[in-house]
C-alpha cells in the first residue's frame, strides 16, 4: 500500500459501498472498442489495473476474455469479490503487478491511471503485457457543458487541493519517453440515470478526497448537494435524473 495515494488509499477504504452505489457504469458501445482497438476477445488474458468495486471489470467479463482484476485497497476488493465472485482480484499496484512478464494480451485501467501516471508504472505495465500488447485508459469525464453539473463541479473541486486529477492532463507527461505507440483516442457519449441521491450525491461522496474527509466537512458537501438538488429548475421534484457524462477511452500498444 506504500504505493497508493493517500487519498485514495484512506478515502477509497472508508467508502466503498458508496463507490459501488454512486459510481456509473460505462457504455455498452466500449464493447466494441474493446475488441477493435484493444484486440479483447475469447481466450485472450487481460488485466484491470486499479479495478476498485469492479465497475469496468463486470464490462471486461462481457468480452469473454479471461480477467483478472488488480485492486490494492482491500475494501475494495471485498466489493470486487462480492459482485463478481467469480473473478480473480490480486491486491497489487501499478508499481508492482503480480503477474508474469509478457502474461497478458490487454491491460486496462477505468478511472485509475491518474494515480499511478510515471514512468515506473508504465514500465511495469509494459513488463506484464506481451510484445505489441494493449494498454486501454478509460474515464467517465462529468459534462459540464450542463449548467447543474458545472455547479456539482464547483463544489466538488474546492476540496481538490494537489490530488491527482485526470482533468488536469498531468498524467500524459508520463508517456514521453515511453515504449508505447502513440494515444488514441475514441468519446462515447453516456447517461448515468438514478435518484438524484444516488447519481449526485453518493457519486460525489466517493471521490477520493471527498471520502476522506473528517466526517463534519463531508456532510457539509452532501447538505450542498442537496441544496442544489432542492433548488435547481433541472432537478427540484425529480425522482429520476440524468447525469450526463463524455466517456474517453485511449488505447495504445507496447513496443518492443
Amino acid at each position: 500500500m506504500t504505493d497508493v495515494h493517500g487519498s485514495a488509499r484512506d478515502g477509497y477504504a472508508r467508502e466503498a459501498k458508496a463507490y459501488a452505489h454512486g459510481r456509473p457504469d460505462y457504455p455498452d458501445e466500449l464493447l466494441g472498442w474493446l475488441g477493435e482497438a484493444l484486440e479483447i476477445a475469447p481466450g485472450k488474458a487481460v488485466a484491470d489495473l486499479g479495478a476498485g468495486t469492479g465497475k469496468f471489470t463486470a464490462l471486461l467479463l462481457r468480452t469473454g476474455a479471461q480477467v483478472t482484476a488488480i485492486e490494492p485497497v482491500a475494501a475494495m476488493r471485498e466489493q470486487l469479490s462480492a459482485t463478481l465472485p467469480a473473478v480473480k482480484a490480486l491486491n497489487g499496484t501499478a508499481q508492482a503487478i503480480p503477474l508474469e512478464t509478457g502474461s497478458l494480451d490487454a491491460l486496462t485501467c477505468a478511472q485509475a491511471f491518474h494515480w499511478f501516471a510515471d514512468e515506473r508504472s508504465l514500465a511495469e505495465i509494459h513488463r506484464v503485457l506481451r510484445p505489441g500488447g494493449h494498454l486501454g485508459l478509460v474515464w467517465n469525464v462529468r459534462d459540464e457543458r450542463v449548467d447543474w453539473v458545472a455547479e456539482v463541479a464547483r463544489i466538488v473541486e474546492r476540496y481538490e487541493g494537489s490530488t491527482p486529477r485526470f482533468h488536469t492532463g498531468e498524467w500524459r507527461r508520463a508517456f514521453a519517453g515511453a515504449r508505447f505507440a502513440p494515444l488514441r483516442l475514441r468519446e462515447f457519449n453516456y447517461q448515468h440515470i438514478g435518484p438524484p441521491e444516488q447519481v449526485i450525491v453518493s457519486r460525489v461522496l466517493s471521490v477520493s478526497f471527498i471520502a476522506a474527509l473528517p466526517d463534519e466537512q463531508k456532510q457539509r458537501v452532501a447538505e450542498q448537494l442537496r441544496e442544489l438538488i432542492a433548488s435547481h429548475p433541472a432537478l427540484k421534484d425529480c425522482a429520476e435524473v440524468a447525469f450526463p457524462y463524455r466517456t474517453e477511452a485511449y488505447s495504445t500498444c507496447a513496443l518492443d
